[in-house]
């Protein structure tokens, strides 16, 4: 008999990984490997927290996604936050405060998050956010940007809190980055590595991983031109459809194969690099790991969502605290009842079984 899939084991054992090659891409520069080894220490300490939560019954996820803002500058094709209206160009409404972003980040920390990625729109849009993660050192808040708003106060506010690590969108080469992105945004996205580099910053890229070039972007020329450029992050991203016409952009099952032999394969070719496949291979880690398993979502406006793929919520973070949310309703039917263990065809079991969230959403009440 198979032994039963441990959650927390499984998530306890990526944060490890991902702490372990962090602190391996910083050994050439001091400053960075200085905060890692701190940051190692206080994420032990919060995986202490999450396990002895775990034992009285609760499970605390080591991740947080947060959109901090509904704006951005850009429009690019296929947005996943434009297409399910999460991302607008009207002026943002009853958006949490940065008051109300800082309170999160003090409650995450006493729970034992260990990572919150800041999203949007554009993050970088809400400076105030921004300064409130760089007074948590005990959590790490990858940034994920399009890059176009780096500027010198940025650049001076990552040299000081280097527990925020940008984390810039590049498609693969100029043409493809520029065609989806806008003209432009390639070079801007080039000339960003320079400066990071050459202030000693560390920064990632994120990759959003489609059938159309899912070869290219794992290739050891695009990988070498990131390393050259002194990236030390590679979060691929694979494209999920939020509308049917673009589901053939989703990787398929050999598509998420070949990246999973080509991360295997980059992660000994480049120990300078950590490399993270999102949503990876469900089959792996027993089914999706959003709704809370290992991870979940907050809205600009504070609800507490699956995922930013599956943007249906029955509470808010405006109402209760951060423990609270993460006892969503929505959220325990959705594990209870298997729908994250589902088969399913592509990569993401949330947007395959839409419905059925929708029908559980509905019977709760939710928003």
């Amino acid at each position: 008999m198979s032994k039963e899939f441990d959650i927390q084991e499984y998530m306890t054992h990526g944060v490890e990984r991902i702490v372990t090659d962090a602190l391996r891409a910083t050994l050439k520069n001091p400053r960075e490997s200085a905060y890692m080894v701190r940051f190692a220490a206080a994420s032990k300490a919060a995986s202490k927290k999450r396990a002895a939560m775990e034992k009285k019954g609760e499970h605390i996820p080591p991740f947080l996604i947060a959109s901090i803002t509904s704006s951005c500058n850009l429009h690019c094709a296929g947005c996943y936050s434009r297409c399910n209206h999460a991302t607008t160009d009207d002026a943002p409404v009853a958006q949490l405060s940065d008051d109300e972003w800082s309170r999160i980040f003090d409650e995450a920390d006493e729970l034992g998050v260990s990572f919150i990625l800041l999203a949007g729109g554009e993050p970088l849009l809400r400076k105030g956010v921004i300064d409130a993660a760089g007074a948590r050192p005990n959590i790490l808040f990858p940034v994920f940007t399009n890059g176009t708003f780096m500027g010198k106060a940025y650049l001076e506010l990552f040299d000081r809190c280097r527990n925020i690590v940008p984390i810039m969108s590049i498609e693969g080469d100029r043409d493809i980055t520029d065609a989806r992105r806008g003209s432009g945004v390639y070079d801007k996205l080039i000339s960003n590595m320079d400066e990071l580099s050459q202030r000693g910053l560390i920064f990632g890229a994120s990759v959003t991983v489609t059938t159309d070039n899912y070869r290219d972007v794992s290739s050891d020329e695009f990988i070498d031109l990131l390393s050259d450029k002194g990236c030390k992050a590679v979060i691929f991203v694979e494209f999920v459809p939020v509308t049917e016409e673009s589901s053939e952009l989703a990787p398929g099952d050999e598509d998420r194969e070949h990246l999973r032999i080509a991360i295997e394969r980059l992660r000994v070719e480049h120990p300078e690099m950590v490399f993270v496949s999102f949503p990876g291979d469900e089959k792996n880690s027993g089914g999706c790991i959003a709704a809370g398993r290992g991870f979940f979502h907050i809205n600009s406006h504070g609800g507490a969502e699956p995922c930013p793929f599956s943007p249906y919520s029955d509470i808010n973070v405006k109402d209760v605290s951060l423990r609270e949310a993460m006892k969503s309703k929505l959220f325990k039917a959705m594990i209870d009842g298997g729908l994250l263990a589902d088969d399913h065809k592509g990569g993401c079991v949330l947007f395959e079984k839409r419905d059925r969230v929708i029908e559980i959403q509905n019977s709760l009440g939710g928003a």
